[in-house]
This record gives C-alpha cells, sequence and structure tokens, in this order.
C-alpha cells in the first residue's frame, strides 16, 4: 500500500515526467497527480492536473501546499548535453533544483518523500575507473565538463536538503545510459547512422537501461520507501563493438584517440553532434553495480542485450510506422473540455472519460 497519494510530478513536458505522470494515472491508489512544467506536455494525460509554471520556488511552494503534496519526483534533470545549451542545462539542473527544494522545505511543508531522478554522469569517466562504480563510491576527480559540474552540484544540493529534513524519504536514482522506441539521444542518433564511428583501439564497455525500466524504477522508489542513493542500470555489460554488431550495423574505428574533440567537432559540421560526455564514455565505458536497488526488490525487465536487440526491431521497423500515429500535442480548451464539460457524456461516476485516449 503507497504511502504517496498526493503526488506532484516536476517536468511534465519532458519525456519522463509525461510518462511517470502516465503510469502513475493507472494506478488507483494515487489520488492527485500534478504536473508542473513551463512547457505543454508531451504525452496524453487524462486525470494529472498540469500546471504551467517556471522552476520559481514561490509559486512551486503554493501549489505544493494548496494540493497538499505528499510526495515530489523530480524528472527534470538535462543528462545530455546535445539536448540543451550549456546555459538552459546549468539554469535547469543547479538553479532549478534548488527552487524545487526550496519549494518543498519549510515546517509547514505536506512534502514526505522526494524522489530525484539523477544520472551515472555523477561518477564521470576515466581511464582509472573501477569495473563497476557503487553508490557509496566517492569521486577520484572532478568534472571535466559542465554538465557532470552541474549534475555533481544538482546532486549535492539534494544532499544538503536530506540533511536538513531528515523525516523525508529521500531517494537518489543514478541512471545509466538509455534506449528506447521513442527517445531521442545522442547515443540514439549515433547508433542510427549505417555505419557507427568508434575511437581506434578503443571497445569500451556499456550498460543500457531500456526506457520502460526507468519508468517502472521510478514508480518503484514512489511505492516504496527507499531513502539513499540507488545505481539503476540492467544485468549484463556490452562491448561497443557488440552493442553495434547487436544492431546490425558496421563499427567504423575511423575517430583517432588523440585529438578526438577535434575530430568530433569536424562531425558536427557535418550534422552529428557527440557531446563531450559521450567521447569519454566512448574511450573508457562505464560500468555501474546494481545490486543495492535489485536487493531493494526492483526487478528489471529488460537486460543490456536485451535492451539493445529491442532498439535493434525499433531501428528496423521506425521507417515503416513513422507518420502512422498522429502525435499528441496539447490544447488547453480541448483538454478543460473534455474533463469537465456537461456536454461530455461519456464518463463514468467517477468523473473519468470512457472514450478511448480522451481525458
Amino acid at each position: 500500500m503507497p504511502e504517496s497519494r498526493r503526488i506532484l510530478v516536476t517536468g511534465l513536458s519532458t519525456y519522463w515526467g509525461g510518462r511517470l505522470a502516465q503510469a502513475l494515472e493507472r494506478n488507483p491508489e494515487v489520488d492527485v497527480i500534478v504536473g508542473v512544467d513551463s512547457e505543454d506536455p508531451t504525452q496524453e494525460l487524462d486525470r494529472t492536473e498540469f500546471v504551467r509554471v517556471s522552476n520559481q520556488h514561490a509559486l512551486l511552494r503554493r501549489i505544493v501546499r494548496a494540493a497538499e503534496i505528499d510526495t515530489v519526483v523530480d524528472t527534470r534533470l538535462v543528462v545530455d548535453a546535445g539536448r540543451a545549451s550549456a546555459r538552459r542545462a546549468h539554469e535547469n539542473n543547479v538553479m532549478g533544483t534548488l527552487n524545487i527544494l526550496a519549494a518543498c522545505s519549510g515546517q509547514d511543508s505536506p512534502v514526505r518523500k522526494l524522489v530525484f531522478k539523477s544520472s551515472a554522469h555523477y561518477y564521470g569517466t576515466g581511464q582509472g575507473d573501477p569495473a563497476f562504480f557503487t553508490e557509496d563510491m566517492r569521486r577520484d576527480h572532478a568534472p571535466l565538463t559542465q554538465l557532470k559540474r552541474d549534475i555533481v552540484d544538482a546532486e549535492t544540493s539534494v544532499a544538503d536538503f536530506r540533511d536538513k529534513h531528515p523525516h523525508v524519504t529521500v531517494t537518489r536514482l543514478r541512471f545509466c545510459n538509455v534506449l528506447g522506441p521513442d527517445m531521442v539521444t545522442s547515443h540514439a542518433r549515433l547508433f542510427a547512422l549505417p555505419a557507427v564511428p568508434m575511437i581506434a583501439g578503443f571497445d569500451p564497455r556499456y550498460q543500457f537501461i531500456h526506457a520502460d525500466d526507468v519508468v517502472r524504477a521510478l514508480e518503484f522508489a514512489v511505492a516504496h520507501d527507499h531513502p539513499g542513493i540507488y545505481n539503476v542500470a540492467p544485468d549484463g555489460v556490452l562491448a561497443l563493438s557488440e552493442v553495434i554488431g547487436l544492431l546490425g550495423k558496421q563499427a567504423l574505428p575511423v575517430l583517432p584517440p588523440w585529438g578526438t574533440r577535434f575530430a568530433t567537432a569536424a562531425l558536427r559540421r557535418l550534422g552529428l553532434l557527440i557531446p563531450l560526455e559521450m567521447v569519454f564514455q566512448l574511450r573508457y565505458g562505464r560500468g555501474l553495480d546494481n545490486r543495492r536497488y535489485k536487493a531493494a526488490g526492483f526487478e528489471y525487465e529488460y537486460s543490456t542485450r536485451e535492451t539493445v536487440i529491442s532498439f535493434a526491431e525499433h531501428l528496423r521497423l521506425g521507417p515503416v510506422l513513422r507518420g502512422v500515429a498522429e502525435p499528441y500535442r496539447y490544447e488547453k480548451e480541448v483538454e478543460d473540455f473534455l474533463r469537465w464539460s456537461p456536454s461530455v457524456r461519456n464518463r463514468d461516476a467517477s468523473g473519468e472519460s470512457l472514450v478511448p485516449g480522451a481525458s
């Protein structure tokens, strides 16, 4: 029986915020779901209440208290430098996190649980890394990129919040690289190429988690009280060459081991963006020890190999399915009509719409 009944999802317009809200809507034991963001939702939602608001702690605090939110799930963290400018990522990851935490603070705050979606970028990527990072390992070198610095700073702020609010269950989830049919990431764009460039002389190890398992891991943290830090990565590790082989692609070790950054900059002019974090991973790889979250009771549906095979199927069928389904588009007036208008007759006694796909 989950204690989380009134849930605030930050970053509702992000892929993860929308997917998590959809999952929570299917749980009848969740009473209230409120999603906040400065942009329109990108996933179709039934009973999630959307509030358009930026990361202003005063406004967020009013929402938290007015709705008596007991659980906050922060899904906003930018973990792919190819998806946002450095300035936007910094404002979102560092300043935005501080504002979310401020909104949850105070003696009168109803918040009793905070789930923070973080990234394995926290550990960095380097030549002397262990085969598998455990949650208790400390960084032995400073972050080498702005994005990694921002992620470390964001986690530091969450840790400070935990220390100042011992009555709040704070769960930090550090996810490995993700692959999924609806995901657009720097790795997904790389793997979509007919031939995949590699750094000559390097065949790094990789873990890939399926997008569905990411959502399930967030759901699990909401439904259970497990304070602390957890690596979220599936069983199995693959060399990059094995990943490329499973995708049915050809590996091209054409990136030079020296001056790799300049080589990837040249590729950027050709339309292929390889962020610096990804350059380090293409050289050294990274592995996460996943035993702690499994010991807490979480079970993965996909291994790394199964995730890659599933993504390969998506790449094969993508051109066929592209354009078949009309993408969801949020229209406030339509959503309000379907939810609240007395003219809509296809609702059950609880007020839920009986129209497939309608709110």
